[in-house]
């Protein structure tokens, strides 16, 4: 079966930056353990798998190399484009997916999400997820499905080293990672980076889903409802975020890497 694939920049103004995504578009999902092998050998760390509806919507899942995920920002923002590369001119898209419905608006050279607010409150901190990150001390809260670890500046985030097999083995009760933030400084409003070792995905480099914990934590300490965000990965990635209600909006940029097909 021949399926249309895309390889995609999410969050990035330029190629070789922000998050990569494969976008599979398939005429109904293929087993489980097809879509799993298809992310794996994609090796992105995300793989997302859309299905056109009679209704003109789509039905979206996402796999990380080893397990499939319950929210994906960056591979729904690059689903969107990928459908515009394919001549769909009608938005919002809206995706049906595990977490609900998800749209995503355009505006020019700019897509953005429209996201479930995730805050994240007090908990009790794992044993050894601070040392496992280089941290001694942290305040540190989770949501529904990360933990939320907050230091006093960019530098710290910026400067991290965590022990990644460390990371791995630590019982969060979930199947999520660990995200790191701190205010940001010139143009910026807050930094952050994302580490999931459990899902296949050391560290992330660029993440929409975690903006839907962050963007409601900023929102209650700053009393800001819109933010300029930078994920300070390697490749590095901006996003423009902003608090609705109970709903985050994201918006980035995209590019296009590689357009093909893939045979199985």
């Amino acid at each position: 079966m021949p399926i249309p694939y895309y390889h995609i920049d999410s969050f990035a103004n330029e190629l070789f930056a922000g998050n990569p995504a494969g976008i599979c578009f398939v005429p109904a999902f293929p087993a489980n353990d097809v879509m799993q092998k298809i992310a794996a050998e994609n090796r992105h760390s995300e793989t997302a798998f859309v299905v056109a509806r009679a209704d003109g919507d789509f039905d979206l899942r996402w796999f990380t190399p080893v397990v499939e995920d319950d929210l994906c920002g960056h591979a729904t923002l690059a689903s969107a484009y990928a459908l515009s590369l394919r001549g769909h001119d009608t938005w919002p898209v809206r995706f049906h997916t595990v977490s609900g419905l998800l749209t995503v608006n355009r505006d020019h050279e700019r897509f953005e999400l429209d996201f479930p607010s995730r805050p994240a409150v007090s908990c009790e901190i794992p044993t050894g997820l601070l040392s496992a990150m280089g941290l001694e001390m942290a305040e540190v809260m989770r949501d529904p499905r990360d933990f939320l670890i907050v230091v006093d500046h960019a530098e710290i985030v910026r400067n991290l080293k965590p022990d990644i097999a460390a990371l791995a083995k630590i019982d969060m009760g979930i199947s999520g990672g660990a995200i790191v933030t701190a205010s940001g400084d010139n143009d910026v409003d807050y930094v952050c980076r994302f580490f999931a070792p459990s899902e296949g995905i050391d560290e992330d480099a660029a993440t929409g889903s975690i903006q839907c914990t962050l963007v409601p934590y900023w929102a209650g300490r700053t009393g800001k409802q819109t933010f300029r965000v930078q994920q300070l990965s390697s490749r590095g990635a901006r996003m423009w975020c902003t608090l609705v209600g109970d709903r985050v909006k994201i918006a980035g940029e995209v590019k296009l890497y590689l357009q093909g097909t893939i045979n199985i």
